[in-house]
């Protein structure tokens, strides 16, 4: 680039910016600016033509009173006419307006289009460089028009000097971005990824980005750059820092390129050539063994370009997935990170071990590190380093350290951070219900959650503790004990009310025989919770309490005169007063054997698709449940959900919405590949209606419209009726 002699210094400009430097308020400022505009707008007008210094010099001026904040709404045709200047001051100026002031729909593009065109095939290096500039800043589709297909053969002459290459890689990249309608290689896709064998490394530098760009969007157009790509990677990983003196950083040969190149080879998958293949894992060992090695230079700038491209090489093992070696090796390295004083290396040592961990290769490896990830976990000063520890852990967790691993989340809850805590609950409902062998474990862990962090824990996580132990005979009678102990609790929250109404309406009868736990009993301890609930828990307690008038007629005294009484037959609210009312005259005129028929216990759930993981999923983004872990909670899940065998009626539902699609197993990116046998279920995965890819069966028919699993699925819902035909129950 032409240097800037020393008369090209424009005084009138100098003054004009220590004026407005020295003004002592805002008004002197705007003063002054409006009296430069009414001269700038004279002498433009004026009969004398101005010579091109002073078009320069006024148009400088207009440039910075636009970058003080003011608007600028003349001059732009004087810019446009530096445009034709052979001055390289004078066109640099003009090209600099052009491309803050103009808009991309200004009548004048059409003449900026024509002095881009003489500039460009000037064969003038400066000048090429100074129209290629432009057309990536303005980046309007009607350049992208004019010059997409023109960009290319500069880029690939073989006269074309290395700056103006540069240039034209930038610049065709930003058309791409902006119109890859227009920007079609064809004929040229051959020789662009050739330019990675390009002499010089800044051609290369600003190639791999164009290339990088149109393999994301055309892999198989450009998958012969993987070869050249691995070529280059090479030479640059086995070179000494003094063979590329130019583009060594801090004792770092090439850091940009070399990271440029391993984020081009994570476009594909790994190559099918052995020789490609050998030479690539060469390179990525030769990376791990560097960072072993003690630093060249105790500077920040040397560690953190060593850095990057390690943690690109990671990636890089990661998206392969098929180097055992080279797996367990980057999880070593990486764990070396997790105790490193820097906060940010921590973090992403972090992240890129939760990937590590879904690798079968690499699982055991990263499990190795659970005691300085728990660490990190309780002692990290940044959250956001604290929620990656979070996310690593639930990653690890498998059925030999799954007890463990909740039992430090659930500990690590009672002072987590607001902002992570209701994603904290639902994973530790997760690897509860996911690893649960022993029931009792679940539901312990569970209504601890709720104990803890109830005001977090969603719909989803309660319908589901109902569901299991509903489905599961033996863990029954140790849930009623459980909860009727977590009731008592002088601050009991209300989804522990939910959870211990719905449970001891079904399952009282099976602690009724402790005189500690005896009906009365558990209904007044219920019924002390009433008053402090809402209108949906207070409506879920009252289908309770009727289920107790089944369970323990001893007790239907004493309910009826709480139905009776003013505050609920009479009550403001109409699901609450209708309740009252029918379950009131329904305890009064039905008998013994009707109330038992209709009262009777809930059969089991059917297999349905629980709404924690896709919940979990949606929280965190795409990609943070992946099918690989769906799949694995199939295979290892246990028996949590799949109770004794169902009923006739629910058979048949189940067989008649056996090939339904899931829309959780949608979200989850899922599709069914074929329906579910319609015979009785059996104890099946623990997860098996979590991450099933079958639809969810239709509910029972022979449950009630108006009853517990109303309550349980949409509390809020006014009752139809109160009666089943048959054998059923109240929601």
């Amino acid at each position: 680039m032409p240097a800037v002699s020393k008369g090209d210094g424009m005084r009138g400009l100098a003054v004009f910016i220590s004026d407005i430097r020295n003004c002592k308020s805002k008004e002197a400022e705007i003063k002054r600016i409006n009296k430069e505009l009414a001269n700038i707008r004279s002498k433009f007008k004026g009969d004398k033509a101005l010579d091109g210094y002073s078009k320069k010099k006024y148009v400088c001026k207009l440039l910075f009173i636009f970058l003080l904040g003011h608007d600028i709404d003349f001059g732009h045709m004087e810019a446009v006419n530096l445009l034709s200047s052979n001055k390289y001051t004078e066109k640099q100026i003009g090209y600099l307006f052009i491309s803050v002031l103009v808009n991309s729909n200004s009548e004048l593009i059409r003449l900026i289009n024509n002095a881009i065109k003489n500039d460009l095939s000037s064969r003038n290096p400066t000048f090429m460089c100074l129209a290629l500039h432009c057309i990536a800043n303005v980046g309007s589709r009607e350049m992208a028009e004019a010059f997409a297909s023109e960009i290319p053969r500069i880029l690939v002459a073989g006269d074309t000097m290395d700056s103006v290459k540069q240039s034209a890689a930038l610049c065709l990249l930003r058309l791409y971005k902006t119109s890859p309608d227009l920007v079609l290689m064809g004929e040229w896709t051959s020789r662009v990824v050739h330019l990675l064998n390009d002499q010089h490394m800044g051609v290369v530098t600003a190639a791999i980005s164009l290339i990088t760009c149109l393999s994301q969007k055309n892999p198989d157009e450009f998958k012969t750059c993987v070869s050249l790509a691995v070529s280059r990677l090479s030479r640059i990983v086995s070179s000494a820092s003094t063979d590329l003196q130019d583009y060594t950083y801090y004792f770092v040969p090439a850091p940009w390129l070399s990271c440029k190149l391993l984020r081009l080879l994570q476009c594909y998958p790994p190559p099918e050539d052995g020789a490609v293949k050998g030479r690539l894992v060469e390179c990525l060992e030769t990376i791990l063994n560097k960072a072993q090695e003690p630093p060249k230079s105790k500077k920040v700038q040397h560690s953190n370009a060593k850095n990057a491209i390690l943690f690109e090489a990671i990636s890089l093992i990661i998206h392969y997935d098929s180097e055992p070696n080279l797996l367990v090796r980057a999880c070593n390295q990486l764990g070396q990170f997790l105790q490193h004083r820097e906060t940010n290396l921590r973090y992403l040592a972090l992240e890129s071990m939760c990937t590590l961990a879904s690798s079968e290769f690499s699982h055991e490896a990263v499990k190795t590190h659970i005691e300085t990830v728990i660490n990190a976990l309780k002692t990290e000063r940044d959250v956001s380093v604290r929620q990656r520890a979070a996310d690593l852990l639930y990653a690890m967790c498998d059925r030999s350290n799954a007890k463990q691993i909740v039992a430090e989340m659930l500990s690590y809850l009672e002072t987590a951070d607001y902002s992570i805590r209701e994603e904290m609950v639902l994973k530790v409902a997760i690897l509860a219900e996911k690893y649960a062998v022993d029931y009792s474990w679940y539901v312990d862990t569970i209504l601890n959650l709720i104990r803890i962090a109830g005001d977090y824990v969603s719909e989803e996580v309660w319908y589901r503790v109902i569901q299991i132990v509903i489905n599961r005979d033996d863990v029954q009678g140790y849930a009623a004990k459980t909860v009727f102990e977590a009731l008592q609790a002088p601050a009991c929250h209300e989804n522990m009310v939910k959870v211990g109404g719905y449970i001891l309406g079904e399952f009282g009868n099976l602690i009724a025989g402790d005189p500690r736990s005896s009906p009365l009993v558990q209904f007044n301890l219920l019924h002390s919770k009433f008053h402090l609930c809402s209108v949906p828990t207070r409506a879920l307690l009252l289908s309770a309490y009727i289920k107790f008038i089944n369970l323990f007629p001893e007790t239907k005294a004493t309910i009826q005169e709480v139905l009776r009484c003013d505050s609920q037959i009479r009550n403001s609210d109409v699901e609450l007063q209708q309740r009252a009312v029918e379950y009131l005259k329904l305890s009064s005129i039905a008998s013994t054997d009707v109330l038992a028929t209709v009262l009777e216990e809930m059969p089991p759930f059917p297999e349905r698709e629980s709404s924690i993981l896709a919940k979990l999923k949606k929280k965190k983004g795409p990609g943070a449940v992946s099918v690989t872990e769906l799949e694995d909670g199939k295979r290892e899940g246990g028996e949590l959900n799949g109770g004794g065998d169902r009923g006739p009626e629910t058979t048949a539902m189940a067989a008649s919405n056996a090939s339904t699609p899931s829309p959780s197993a949608d979200l989850l990116g899922i599709r069914s590949a074929a329906p579910i046998s319609a015979g009785p279920a059996s104890a099946g995965s623990l997860l098996v209606d979590v991450f099933s890819e079958t639809g969810p069966a239709a509910p029972s028919a022979a449950v009630n419209d108006d009853g517990f699993l109303r309550d349980l699925e949409q509390p809020t819902e006014t009752s139809d009726s109160l009666l089943v035909e048959g054998s059923g129950d109240l929601e």
